[in-house]
């Protein structure tokens, strides 16, 4: 179950030719699909093209109407893999990933792909993961580009651009033979905004041509010595092709080219945050007219050396917003314009972050010196305070004292001019903002896991822990403080393989069920069988791939129409060799998790040991429940919610319930006891009721104040009368308790 449904938003992607498309930029990504002709589409969600591969989920039906196949991938390897397709055939194909780790994964398919050639047009979509937000390292796909010689487009970040980009990737694949790689940043994928839709249509050749005709051609295949001539094929055919199509199509655009003597070159993903910045310093206006002129890269590689000479000869300089490192177009535009003898001044780096995310404020600062360097700030747009680029408040507080909301081209005009000129109000930049690393969700199933773990590690002491991706890799930090790697999806078990000395402790290697499937079954657990490891890896199975939101895969427990689930892993692991397996169905049993590590960490059987801990991602399970709740307290149904509670009066203060657990519902508050000066435990509202914090604080030092109560909502006459049996007996104790403790005051 993915954390979001695109049902209604889906009907969007039948409107016909004329027609006006409104909505999020992942969606409008599958329209350029449908309209492009598109055979097949393959991918593995994770963020921020996560609702590309969701949206394709729940656009099934008019894919099939289309003819179109759609492959939940195993992984990026299968989803580039799946390319193939189009090597031999006149078959468009797309594959999604994240990116970087997406490339990287699939990098040997994407490679012998890129070697070969393509007949149909075979268009890459990868999630630019970079800068804020991102939950990998800061890399780039620019350099996978080059290094195999893919086209990477950058269209700027609007609707009617991103579309173009789409179509016109499938074209410049087919007139080049060559991959085509499309990134969006996580703003371009959820930009908001519209365009006029063309009619869908179905691949003019099937698959099901394909599969009656098969083709083959033996120099499309990476084999001396065809891999020798495919090398030459790239320079001496596929890239002119290329820059040919790039010219003549004007994917590259350029605004107020000729209007002044400096200019700023721009990748199109920056493109809306360089005109904002440039409005704000009063040489654009709202409505992108500007006074500088741009040259936009909406193709990022190649860089075409016409259009920059064109763009560059006759200016004194040009500045290049190029976001992250390394440099690679700034490198590729220098030594473009010194071989051809053009003296135009470049800047880069040098007036805007070597490395990072280019936000506003660091743009803003870029672009302001830049200018200021070739006198083409107004007077009174100086800035108001020093350049900061850590918080938005002290960027906006950078920002020119006016500016104009005219929409005109022309100068801005000075303060006073006229009525149209606004000033801004200066915002004072905010204190410190402590760090808030990210955790659990309440009630995480994952949590009991590493409770667990911390628990035996005090018997039995500290042992090596190899981390994974997803969301246990929370683990690392506090108040578990358990991981000493992580290497990649799937691949917890292969970073604890050089760990298997005979008499040292067992190493622990953790991966969840969709690392499991993505990769962690050859690369950890057969891999494991077939060197003798003795170690034990623990499988979190929470029934989804729950760290790239919720959706389905092979051990999911809940039907699913179009894919098959309720694969157990267990079986899997034994499939490949595993003797010593255990499946654990309930992850919130404390002592059951923490016999079970036990048993595992010391048993004398030889061999790996497979670990599989169940409990279902409470996240998606809040999301199905409350659904279900919402609709029988509507119908007037009897409801039961659980929650826990501390009674205050016998909470010790010790707070191992937060120590060992972290539950966003724990905190502290202080004592109703005068005479007691230490904060006693609480659970706020967001408890679900999952019982860990209890466990954990008996698990302690036995501790006898949680309680859990029942919220009954629409209760039956029985639920009352019990209530009411419950109040009077609870009161007639009370009173003798009451009555005992006046005696013994007198």
């Amino acid at each position: 179950m993915a954390e979001r449904s695109f049902v209604e938003e889906v009907k969007k992607l039948r409107l016909g030719e004329g027609e006006l498309f409104q909505g999020e930029g992942i969606l409008a990504v599958t329209k350029a699909l449908l309209e492009s002709g598109v055979a097949y589409v393959a991918g593995y969600q994770g963020a921020p093209i996560s609702h590309l591969m969701d949206v394709l989920a729940d656009a099934q039906d008019i894919l099939a109407d289309h003819g179109i196949h759609f492959e939940n991938s195993a992984s990026e390897a299968t989803a580039a893999a799946t390319l193939a397709a189009s090597v031999n055939y006149p078959l468009r194909g797309a594959a999604t990933f994240k990116s970087t780790v997406g490339t990287n994964v699939a990098s040997d398919a994407l490679a012998n792909l890129a070697s070969g050639g393509v007949t149909g047009g075979a268009l890459i979509i990868v999630g630019e993961d970079y800068g804020e937000g991102s939950s990998i390292m800061q890399e780039r796909s620019h350099a996978f580009a080059m290094k195999s010689q893919i086209w990477l487009l950058d269209p700027r970040p609007n609707l009617p651009r991103i579309v173009q980009a789409v179509k016109d990737g499938f074209e410049l694949s087919e007139a080049s033979h060559t991959p085509v790689m499309l990134q969006l940043r996580i703003r371009a994928c959820h930009v908001v905004g519209e365009f006029t839709a063309s009619s869908n249509r179905r691949s003019a050749f099937t698959l099901q041509e394909a599969m009656n005709q098969p083709r083959r051609d033996t120099s499309r295949i990476v084999l001396p010595p065809a891999s020798f001539l495919h090398e030459k094929e790239k320079v001496q055919q596929r890239w002119p092709a290329a820059l040919k199509f790039i010219q003549d199509r004007g994917l590259n655009e350029f605004f107020a080219e000729n209007d002044d003597d400096i200019g700023i070159i721009v990748q199109g993903g920056t493109y809306n945050t360089v005109l904002r910045v440039m409005e704000r310093l009063g040489v654009a206006d709202v409505f992108g007219r500007s006074r500088v002129p741009l040259y936009v890269m909406n193709v990022a590689y190649p860089v075409v050396d016409a259009e920059v000479q064109r763009f560059c000869e006759g200016k004194r300089a040009v500045l290049l917003v190029e976001e992250g490192q390394p440099n690679f177009i700034e490198q590729n535009i220098a030594s473009i314009l010194r071989s051809a003898g053009v003296a135009t001044a470049l800047h880069g780096k040098d007036m805007l972050p070597v490395a990072g995310e280019y936000t506003a404020a660091e743009v803003l600062a870029g672009v302001r010196t830049f200018l200021r360097r070739y006198d083409r700030l107004p007077a009174w747009s100086e800035p108001t305070s020093v350049r900061s680029s850590v918080a938005l408040s002290v960027a906006l507080s950078a920002l020119p004292a006016t500016v104009s909301s005219a929409p005109s081209s022309a100068a801005v005009a000075p303060p006073g001019a006229g009525s149209n000129v606004a000033r801004t109000i200066p915002i004072q930049p905010a204190g410190t903002v402590h760090a808030r690393p990210p955790g659990f969700c309440t009630g995480c199933p994952e949590r009991p896991i590493f409770t667990a773990m911390k628990l035996v590690q005090r018997e039995l002491g500290e042992h090596h822990v190899s981390a994974d991706i997803g969301c246990h890799l929370f683990s690392i930090l506090p108040p578990f403080n358990l991981g000493n790697t992580t290497m990649g999806y799937g691949l917890g078990a292969a970073g604890a393989s050089a760990l298997n000395a005979p008499g040292g402790k067992r190493a622990i290697s953790v991966m969840g069920d969709g690392g499991f499937w993505h990769n962690g079954l050859t690369s950890g657990i057969a891999n494991a069988v077939f060197n003798r490891s003795d170690n034990l890896t623990v499988v979190v199975d929470n029934s989804y791939t729950s760290a790239t939101g919720g959706q389905d895969i092979l051990s999911s427990a809940a039907r699913n129409p179009t894919r098959s689930t309720g694969h157990a892993i267990e079986q899997a692991v034994r499939g490949v060799g595993v003797t010593w397996a255990r499946t654990l169905k309930n992850t919130y049993d404390l002592k059951a998790m923490t016999a079970a590590l036990k048993e595992a960490l010391t048993t004398t059987d030889k061999g790996p040991k497979v670990l599989i801990a169940q409990s279902e991602c409470m996240l998606n399970k809040q999301r199905r429940v409350k659904a279900q709740v919402k609709k029988d307290l509507a119908a007037g149904r009897r409801v039961v919610r659980e929650r826990f509670g501390v009674d205050a009066d016998t909470c010790t203060g010790d707070h191992s319930c937060i120590r060992l657990s972290g539950c966003p519902s724990l905190t502290i508050k202080p004592n109703p006891d005068p005479l007691r000066t230490d904060p006693v435990a609480s659970v706020v509202d967001s408890c679900v009721g999952c019982g860990l914090c209890g466990e954990v604080s008996h698990a302690a030092v036995l501790c006898p104040s949680f309680y859990k109560a029942q919220i009954v909502s629409n209760p039956t006459g029985f639920d009352r009368w019990r209530q009411g049996l419950r109040q009077r007996v609870i009161g007639w104790l009370q009173g003798q308790a009451a009555a005992r403790r006046a005696l013994r005051v007198f």
